[in-house]
């Protein structure tokens, strides 16, 4: 399903109660509820909208999980992480216990070898289905979500639910859920808007199946919902 805004505001407003809704219905029907968080500046509006005291006393803080999409191999307190995006903007604001908080990175250890770890710390909190409550997801102007980039090898992944490697048009180690895991999802919320990004989105939505080239179109639920929360202008071309 698409949904198409006038503007980032109403996307944000939109995510947000999207957000405390699936929040609410996990924790009534399991006592918990397992989000992952995305990266990048699409969710910054989202992150910081959900720590004000209008959201944040809407959700019961300490029975969320939090894990993340992707990160760069960067310290937790790099300007770079995610995590710390995510820390500064909402997790530092509202009550959640920092053993539930799983950022995608460890000082001290391999890239891969956390990889490993970190799908470990998943079945932990989900068991062995793996199955996340909502995901968040951006996407590039190239139409790679989460570090699932045009032409890389993790886009063939079909065993591993997190995978690392390093990414040479970057210079970089980046970490990412596959498309294994993240399809076993609940639902899937991806968060896109800007001019700049309506080729690619025209391209996922309605070009030929092709994610070698455009990675979101290997985002496809196993039995749970996908959401395209953007704007007129992501959504200026026609197919």
């Amino acid at each position: 399903m698409v949904k198409i805004f006038n503007t980032k505001e109403e996307i944000t407003s939109q995510a947000a109660d999207l957000f405390v809704t699936a929040a609410h219905n996990a924790i009534q029907k399991r006592g918990q509820f397992v989000v992952v968080l995305t990266g990048g500046s699409s969710p910054v509006a989202l992150y910081k909208l959900l720590a004000t005291p209008a959201y944040q006393e809407k959700i019961d803080w300490e029975k969320v999980f939090v894990f993340w999409g992707d990160e760069r191999w960067v310290p937790l307190d790099d300007a770079l992480s995610n995590a710390k995006m995510a820390n500064d903007t909402l997790l530092s604001h509202v009550n959640i216990p920092k053993n539930n908080i799983f950022p995608m990175y460890k000082e001290g250890v391999s890239a891969d070898a956390y990889a490993v770890e970190y799908e470990e710390s998943i079945k932990s909190i989900t068991g062995e289905d793996g199955q996340f409550d909502l995901i968040l997801l951006g996407m590039g102007d190239d139409g790679h979500t989460a570090s699932l980039f045009p032409g890389q090898a993790v886009l063939q992944e079909q065993d591993k639910w997190v995978a690392a490697y390093y990414l040479e048009p970057q210079t970089m180690f980046r970490i990412t859920l596959t498309a294994t895991i993240i399809n076993k999802a609940k639902q899937i919320v991806i968060i896109t808007f800007g001019e700049n990004k309506a080729q690619a989105l025209n391209e996922v939505l309605h070009g030929a199946y092709n994610p070698e080239k455009y990675p979101t179109q290997l985002i496809k639920p196993l039995d749970g919902e996908l959401l395209f929360l953007t704007d007129k202008a992501a959504t200026s071309i026609e197919s």
